[in-house]
């Protein structure tokens, strides 16, 4: 029975407008993937990039693994992520044109128990728009209070 994994980047959602959704597929060392196991990760600050015609995660942190010894794994590294080419090229277009970024949003475990990430395309959002989406979350947790009482 495996244990499934969801490591969420919450702060994603609040300051960027999400146009597309992606899955993608990580490329891990064996410590790496005994890290996300446990739980021990964080992708609250990172970002991808396209080096040379491949997509990497930049500044997401996997903790070392406690018995990992001389082969372990360093804590902030790039990882590559694996995406169908029409997808990659799709991707490289619209980061590069329109000035959107790619960030991930959530890392989890399938089924088989293989890491993959959750990434999207989004634009930044302004103050102002911070500021409704703050608005629209309290509204709804009133209605869900006043819901409740009834």
């Amino acid at each position: 029975m495996l244990k499934t994994i969801n490591i969420l980047n919450k702060r994603a959602k609040f300051d960027y407008e999400i146009l597309d959704k992606y899955t993608a597929g990580i490329v891990l060392s064996g410590t790496e993937i005994k890290s996300i196991r446990l739980g021990k990760a964080s992708i609250a600050e990172s970002f991808c990039e396209f080096h040379n015609g491949e997509l990497f995660v930049i500044n997401s942190t996997i903790e070392e693994y406690l018995f990992g010894h001389q082969y372990n794994h360093r804590a902030k590294s790039e990882r590559k992520l694996l995406l169908n080419k029409k997808e990659l090229k799709k991707l490289f277009k619209d980061s590069d044109n329109k000035g959107l970024t790619i960030v991930p949003l959530r890392l989890f475990t399938n089924e088989k128990g293989m890491a993959k990430l959750d990434i999207a395309l989004c634009r930044g959002k302004k103050n102002y728009d911070k500021r409704e989406t703050l608005k629209e979350q309290d509204t709804k947790r009133d209605l869900d209070r006043i819901k409740k009482s009834f």
